[in-house]
């Protein structure tokens, strides 16, 4: 949201993220509502550069780059880690950026990791 304007999006993970990256958006102005925020969309939130995320669930890793960003951050239940959807482990997308610090490094290991899952899905 940014006064009147509202875009919603109904995809799930980081993949429309990391659409708007590669296509140059700009989220500059904008207060973002996410499901679930953990590392790998924080670091994608990092090059948009909205305002403010609000989620109602957001890891400590997520939260601090939004921070380090200077996006302010909200939240309703802040946890260690993201579960994957599955809720048996950490989330995928944020396993893959553990060690990634730099929002544009991150997102060629992201679509690295959604590659690979894709293969795995098509199998």
């Amino acid at each position: 949201v940014r006064g009147d304007e509202v875009h919603t999006c109904t995809e799930r993970g980081v993949k429309p993220l990391l659409r708007m990256v590669n296509e140059g958006r700009s989220l500059a102005g904008f207060a973002v509502a996410d499901k679930v925020v953990g590392k790998a969309p924080a670091l994608l939130y990092a090059i948009l550069g909205p305002s403010a995320v609000f989620s109602p669930v957001m890891s400590w890793t997520g939260r601090a780059v939004l921070l380090a960003a200077g996006i302010a951050a909200s939240y309703d239940q802040l946890v260690a880690h993201i579960q994957n959807r599955a809720n048996d482990g950490q989330c995928p997308m944020d396993f893959s950026v553990a060690n990634v610090y730099d929002p544009y490094e991150a997102v060629g290991v992201l679509k690295a990791a959604l590659s690979r899952m894709m293969g795995r899905a098509s199998a």
